[in-house]
């Protein structure tokens, strides 16, 4: 039996089952519905509003310790480490100083000459390694530290040598002293420097950073704050309440420390700037300037000691001169101008110094340097009419004489010299410990209150949630 084949189409194939949706998927779904009615718009006003009051606090205590940090580091090791970079500069060239005034002596040198020397050389090097250990990360300082480590033992061999000539009387010593004296100021004393200048730069990054404004803290705190301000706005246009304790408390916490903060870092930056001004500033003046001192007076003692053998060979008004006067008479310049009267001249070292000491402390023993230079000028004036017309010991007695000498001079200026320095030490100390003291308790106090402000903005919105239950 036969049966007719079947027609018409065939099932379609069954439609593809939806993927399973993840737990992420499902919550944020959630979080959009319940964001469409008013009680999930207030859980998601109350978490940002929390959320912001907390990163202000957050961002605040991570800037404010960061300038702490910085203020730490220009009171306890930027500043020391540029006033050790200056006393091995001064020590070094204290030394050279001392050495050829030693010389000038004669075979017995003083003790107490011979003692100062060693004295000088001693402080540098203790300085070097004191330098060596606390120099992190500034490779152009060690380089320094190095090549003066490697150049001291050079020089107080070649000034040994020229004591003991000296002292059987022969004339070689005065070469080896000229030879060491060429090793201070060509190698020993520029590297010196450069360490001065490295160290003084990097006092110089850290002040910066100290005073730095903490712009991001500010612009989260206003945005904090802005928000505190909308919300509850918008909560006295939909309940006409005018207060929510909550959110006020949220706002107060967050104002305290957005005055804390802008206040607190301007009275740090004042101080520090002024610690700076009137103090670092001050400091790096009155260095220079004992230095300038110091070796003008290794000058005045060369031109003794080399006797017309060195004499200027470049082109210009100094050509063939004594090389050592003319260098005397441009640390002088330096010192206190060209000028003959009392004051010493605008834009002069002396000059700066006065300007930049904010005290008659400050002041007074820097006029008196300056009166002791004009003293110490008319005296080497004398001295050089003396040797120059052929009496030597005439001239050698108003440079290394007892009294009436250039010596006594020089001293006087260092004296005073030194004492302005240890006071411009101490107003530079105590400004800096007032601008970094601003900063200590402000991380803390940063984070108690955003965390209570936070609390606050939570507690005010779940009060407002309360009301639909």
């Amino acid at each position: 039996m036969s049966h007719a084949p079947t027609t018409g189409r065939a099932a379609p194939p069954p439609a593809p089952a939806a993927p399973p949706r993840t737990a992420w998927s499902e919550g944020l779904d959630r979080a959009r519905a319940a964001a469409t009615t008013e009680p999930g718009r207030l859980r998601v006003i109350g978490a940002v509003l929390a959320a912001l009051v907390v990163a202000f606090g957050a961002v605040t205590a991570w800037q404010v310790s960061d300038r702490q940090t910085a203020a730490d580091a220009v009171a306890e090791r930027s500043q020391p480490l540029s006033a050790d970079a200056a006393q091995i500069y001064r020590s070094l060239a204290d030394a050279d100083t001392t050495a050829t005034g030693g010389f000038l002596a004669g075979g017995q040198e003083p003790i107490k000459v011979r003692q100062r020397y060693e004295r000088d050389i001693d402080t540098a090097s203790k300085l070097l390694v004191r330098a060596a250990a606390n120099t992190e990360g500034s490779s152009s300082a060690r380089d320094e530290i190095q090549k003066i480590n490697q150049l001291l033992p050079v020089y107080t061999g070649l000034v040994d040598s020229a004591r003991a000539n000296n002292r059987q009387g022969l004339p070689l010593g005065g070469a080896y002293l000229r030879y060491a004296n060429d090793t201070m100021r060509d190698r020993l004393l520029p590297a010196a420097g450069r360490l001065y200048k490295a160290e003084t730069a990097r006092l110089g990054e850290d002040y910066e950073d100290a005073e730095a404004w903490p712009w991001v803290a500010i612009g989260t705190g206003l945005v904090a704050l802005g928000a505190l301000g909308w919300a509850q706005r918008r909560e006295y246009q939909r309940t006409n309440r005018v207060l929510n304790h909550g959110l006020l408390a949220a706002t107060a916490a967050s104002t305290v420390v957005m005055l804390w903060l802008v206040v607190g870092h301007a009275v740090a930056s004042t101080d520090l700037s002024d610690s700076n001004d009137h103090g670092a500033k001050s400091l790096q003046v009155l260095n220079e300037a004992r230095i300038d001192s110091l070796r003008a007076r290794a000058d005045e003692n060369l031109t003794l000691v080399a006797r017309g053998a060195v004499v200027v060979d470049e082109d210009g008004a100094d050509k063939g001169k004594d090389a050592y006067d003319v260098s005397y008479g441009s640390r002088m310049s330096a010192l206190v101008g060209k000028a003959s009267g009392d004051e010493p001249a605008e834009d002069s070292l002396l000059d700066k110094a006065r300007a930049l000491a904010d005290d008659d402390a400050g002041r007074e023993p820097v006029k008196k340097a300056g009166e002791r230079i004009r003293e110490w000028q008319v005296r080497h004036k004398a001295a050089r009419a003396a040797d120059d017309g052929g009496d030597y010991k005439t001239a050698l007695a108003k440079i290394i004489g007892a009294k009436d000498s250039t010596g006594e001079s020089f001293d006087a200026v260092d004296s005073q010299l030194a004492k302005a320095l240890d006071h411009e030490q101490r107003e530079f100390q105590q400004a800096a410990d007032d601008g970094r003291g601003v900063f200590t308790a402000m991380p803390l106090g940063a984070g108690v209150l955003a965390f209570l402000g936070a609390a606050g903005a939570v507690l005010g919105i779940s009060r407002r949630l309360s009301e639909y239950r």
